[in-house]
């Protein structure tokens, strides 16, 4: 399967608490639900459309609690997010849950990355992680992400959790997709390539720069 991670951040890549001042006030954050006054009807299309795609999820706790206290009560077949969220696999990675009573749910608790490695060995379309800051930190420390996904929107918010926090490795991206709201946000697809390239510009006898 190929691990692909989702993401709403800022400009300022903050992705603490996009949906609601209540989901992630931790370490103080009190910006949360900035993502709300840009929804559209063209966000919930590029939505269902990345859903219809995933074969299976894998969620860091906070965000699978978020997901398993509304989505189960969602029963309308036409609703692709919910028929994708509860009709496929669920992978939480996580050494406080005790127990999962949302159906098809399986806790990871040790050996995170080799458990990792193996489900995407597995054969299959998208292997889908949303949010879940602190999973995501280890995914890309590890080199995991298949294809990064990340709604950019028009705004800074100067503090809270950011996408590439510290402990973020070197990488090279190609982007292989970009669609946009109708109230300014980005949708960018991005395909790791391994490491960056570098190069610097040398100054000519003419005064110009030129790349060596």
């Amino acid at each position: 399967m190929k691990l692909t991670l989702t993401t709403f951040v800022t400009l300022d890549g903050v992705m603490q608490g996009p949906g609601g001042p209540e989901e992630d006030p931790s370490g103080g954050f009190r910006d949360g639900g900035w993502l709300v006054p840009f929804a559209d009807e063209r966000m919930g299309e590029i939505v269902a459309e990345q859903f219809a795609d995933a074969d299976a999820f894998l969620l860091g706790r906070g965000t699978y609690e978020i997901f398993a206290g509304f989505w189960p009560k969602v029963t309308d077949p036409d609703d692709a997010v919910a028929a994708a969220l509860n009709g496929r696999p669920k992978f939480v990675v996580s050494t406080r849950l005790t127990e999962a009573d949302w159906s098809g749910t399986t806790i990871i608790r040790d050996d995170v990355v080799a458990r990792i490695r193996e489900l995407k060995e597995r054969p299959g379309g998208d292997l889908q992680v949303h949010g879940s800051h602190g999973l995501a930190q280890t995914l890309i420390r590890h080199r995991l992400v298949d294809e990064y996904r990340l709604w950019v929107y028009p705004l800074v918010l100067g503090h809270g959790k950011r996408l590439f926090g510290e402990g973020a490795v070197p990488t090279a991206l190609e982007r292989v997709d970009t669609r946009f709201t109708t109230t300014g946000v980005a949708v960018h697809t991005y395909r790791p390539t391994g490491l960056p390239s570098y190069g610097a510009f040398a100054v000519s006898s003419e005064g110009s720069n030129t790349p060596r």
